[in-house]
């Protein structure tokens, strides 16, 4: 079965929006959304749909016919929430169908990914165990998933980063609905973090940027900059121009675990959060 599925090609699924579709969900309060805690019913030993939903569930080891292998970093699943379901196998991205009955959920994997890994094996093997119908239990943070055969996947439960406190680093930029990687002298050095305190404050590439920002309900309403006036090599400017668009209005935003997308309808910011 895992074989059939790895012959779809990245091009099918990036058409299809699953590897888009994995996780993504909607800021709101605080700006966290991938919360450990999530479906606290399922605390203690158990399980039921509203405790495995939404949360990011990073995969620590797979058993299989008794032997033990760790997982690769990076392997994790999720099962629903706003973003349906998918993960990562270790190195190969995937969408997924997933339905819970009781303490049951039925998994199937959906197109993968198709690049050269170090940990393939692993992934065939977290493949093929994952296809099918798993025993799930929930035991405070951490999911196991056994397999009919007795089949163990083991998986702990990880919290996204906070909207506020976090400092974010701008990673790619659009003006037109659609955000590119920022040249290369800026890797690194565009960030922004906004505060407990109702601001934001950052560098646009060259010059620093404070300004108020509210934000509730998967909205930010960011105030009038006020920015330093330094002079800027040329490459940097057309990003701070275009970072400079979500001011003075009010923007929309999401966080999927580490990564933050701003957008007010043509603006375009993603940013990630350290590890």
């Amino acid at each position: 079965m895992y074989k059939q599925r790895v012959t779809q090609t990245l091009t099918a699924i990036a058409a299809a929006g699953l590897l888009a579709a994995c996780g993504s969900e909607s800021g709101s309060g605080d700006g966290g959304s991938d919360k450990a805690g999530a479906g606290k019913e399922g605390s203690g030993k158990g399980t039921t749909g509203s405790a495995l939903t939404g949360v990011r569930w990073n995969v620590e080891s797979l058993t299989v016919d008794g032997k033990k292998q760790q997982a690769p970093s990076g392997a994790y699943v999720k099962f629903g929430g706003k973003g349906g379901t998918g993960g990562n196998f270790g190195c190969n991205g995937y969408g997924a169908k997933a339905s819970v009955e009781g303490d049951t959920v039925h998994f199937e994997p959906g197109p993968h990914t198709e690049m050269a890994c170090d940990a393939l094996d692993f992934e065939k093997s977290l493949a093929r165990a994952m296809d099918g119908r798993l025993k799930a239990e929930v035991d405070d943070k951490s999911l196991t998933l056994t397999t009919a055969g007795g089949d163990r996947i083991a998986l702990s439960a990880e919290s996204g980063a906070p909207l506020k406190g976090t400092e974010w680093t701008v990673t790619s930029v659009g003006d037109k609905g659609t955000a590119t990687s920022l040249p290369k002298a800026l890797d690194d050095k565009v960030k922004l973090t906004f505060g407990k305190d109702g601001t934001v404050r950052g560098n646009l590439g060259c010059n620093a940027v404070t300004a108020d920002a509210d934000a509730r309900d998967g909205k930010i309403a960011l105030g009038m900059p006020k920015v330093t006036r330094k002079m800027c090599p040329g490459d940097v400017m057309p990003t701070e121009r275009t970072l400079l668009k979500l001011f003075e209005g009010k923007a929309s935003y999401t966080v999927d675990h580490r990564t933050l997308t701003l957008t007010d309808g043509k603006t375009v910011v993603k940013a990630q959060a350290p590890a």
